[in-house]
C-alpha cells in the first residue's frame, strides 16, 4: 500500500462518486475505479459498496480511513514544514466551509486580503446552509453558528454579531408603520424554511412568536435580496445591512438577537502550522470586519 492509493481512497470516500473523484484527482473516472479494484484486490476485502446512488465506505473501508486522513495529515505538516524555511508567505490550497452569511458578507473582503499578502495562496469558499463534515474532509476548516460538541474536533470562538429586523426604506414608506410586535402581522415576513433550519441557533422568528411567514429561502443571501428589492421584513445580520444602501433596521431598540462564529478544525490539523497561520489571520481579519460593519451601521441611524 502506497500514498497514492491512499489519496484515491481518500477522494472516492469524500466525493462518493467516480466522477467527483476524478474531479478532486484530475483523473478519469475510469481510472480512478481501476485504482480502487486494485487497492481492493491487494487488501483482499471491499472498501466500498457500490448503488446507483455512488460509493458507500464499508466497515472495513470506515476503519481505514482515519489511518488514511492521519497520513495525509502528516504529509501536510511534512510539507508545510519544508516550505517554512524558506521564510515565505503561506501557499497551497485551504477549503473554508461557512454558512452563507459569512460566507457572503464577511468572507470574500477578509479572505482576499489574506490572499493579498499570500500570493501563492489559493482559498475556495464553500457557501453552504449545513453543517460541514471535517472527518470526511469536506473542507479543511469551517465556521460555525454553535459549537459542536462531539468528534475530534478543534473549536474556537471567533466573534459575536448582532441580527436586527430590517426592510428597505421604500417597503416601510408604502406599508403602515412598524411601533411594535404587533404591527408586524400586517407585513409580509421573510424567514427560513422551517424545516431546513440546519441550526437552532438560526430560528429567529420564533423568538418573536411570527409563525406565517410570506416568504421562505434556506439561504441568508436570498432573504436579504427580498429585503433589498422590497419584498418584506426579515431578521438580517447587522453586518449584511450595509451592503443594501436602502435598508434599515426596524425595531433595533425592542428586538435584538446575539449570535456567534466558530471556527470548527479537525483536531490533527492543529500540528499543521500552515493552517494554524491561516486560522489565525482568517480569525483576527473577521473580529475586525464584524467590528467595522456594525459600527457603520450604528453610525449611519445616528446621522
Amino acid at each position: 500500500m502506497d500514498w497514492d492509493d491512499m489519496r484515491v481512497f481518500l477522494a472516492l470516500a469524500r466525493g462518493e462518486s467516480l466522477g467527483r473523484a476524478g474531479q478532486i484527482l484530475r483523473l478519469d473516472p475510469a481510472t480512478v475505479g481501476r485504482r480502487i479494484t486494485r487497492l481492493e484486490d491487494g487488501l483482499g476485502r471491499r472498501l466500498f459498496t457500490r448503488s446507483h446512488q455512488g460509493y458507500a465506505l464499508t466497515d472495513d473501508g470506515a476503519r481505514l480511513l482515519p489511518h488514511a486522513i492521519e497520513a495525509e495529515t502528516a504529509l501536510i505538516a511534512a510539507s508545510d514544514a519544508a516550505q517554512a524555511t524558506g521564510g515565505t508567505g503561506l501557499s497551497g490550497q485551504i477549503r473554508i466551509g461557512a454558512p452563507d452569511g459569512c460566507a457572503n458578507y464577511l468572507l470574500p473582503q477578509v479572505v482576499a486580503a489574506i490572499c493579498a499578502e499570500n500570493p501563492a495562496l489559493e482559498v475556495q469558499i464553500i457557501a453552504l446552509p449545513r453543517v460541514f463534515n471535517l472527518s470526511r474532509r469536506e473542507a479543511d476548516m469551517a465556521i460555525g453558528v454553535s459549537a459542536p460538541e462531539a468528534g475530534r474536533l478543534s473549536v474556537q470562538k471567533i466573534t459575536d454579531y448582532d441580527l436586527h429586523l430590517a426592510a428597505s426604506k421604500r417597503y416601510l414608506a408604502a406599508h403602515p408603520p412598524i411601533r411594535d410586535f404587533q404591527d408586524l402581522r400586517a407585513h409580509r415576513v421573510i424567514g427560513y424554511i422551517p424545516d431546513m433550519i440546519f441550526d437552532r441557533e438560526l430560528d429567529y422568528l420564533a423568538q418573536l412568536g411570527l409563525e406565517q411567514v410570506a416568504l421562505t429561502s434556506n439561504s441568508v443571501a436570498v432573504q436579504f435580496n427580498w429585503v433589498r428589492s422590497g419584498a418584506g421584513v426579515a431578521v438580517v445580520h447587522d453586518f449584511a445591512i450595509p451592503a443594501g444602501a436602502d435598508i434599515q433596521r426596524v425595531l433595533p431598540d425592542t428586538f435584538r438577537l446575539s449570535r456567534s462564529f466558530f471556527l470548527i478544525r479537525h483536531l490533527d490539523d492543529r500540528r499543521v502550522a500552515r493552517l494554524n497561520r491561516f486560522a489565525d489571520a482568517l480569525v483576527r481579519g473577521l473580529r475586525q470586519e464584524v467590528a467595522r460593519l456594525q459600527a457603520q451601521v450604528e453610525r449611519a441611524e445616528k446621522l
